[in-house]
């Protein structure tokens, strides 16, 4: 893991970042030798789970809907795409795509 002090983030905030993401490895931002936050890369794929993850609220939903769906108040995405079928609205079909 790379270290960098705040100065040198403050006068390079670019190439550290670019460094990071790059080599997809965390930096360590340090202020008179102590650390005081971490850099690390994220793609865009994993943005969204790495948010919601550090949301309480989200993750309080997610307890309480695994809750309902161990005791019967839910069913699962997979059983509720085979009970309802997803069908193609008209305007989908009247725009497939032209051949050649």
């Amino acid at each position: 893991m790379a270290v960098v002090n705040m100065r040198e983030l403050a006068r390079s905030t670019s190439r550290v970042v670019d460094a990071v993401h790059r080599s997809g490895k965390a930096a360590l931002v340090t202020r008179g030798g102590r650390p005081v936050v971490a850099m690390i890369p994220i793609d865009e794929a994993a943005f969204e789970d790495w948010i919601l993850a550090k949301s309480p609220a989200f993750g309080a939903s997610l307890r309480k809907a695994d809750v309902d769906l161990r005791d019967g108040r839910a069913i699962s995405v997979d059983e509720f795409l085979v009970r309802n079928p997803v069908r193609q609205s008209a305007r989908s079909r009247k725009r497939a795509p032209r051949k050649g």
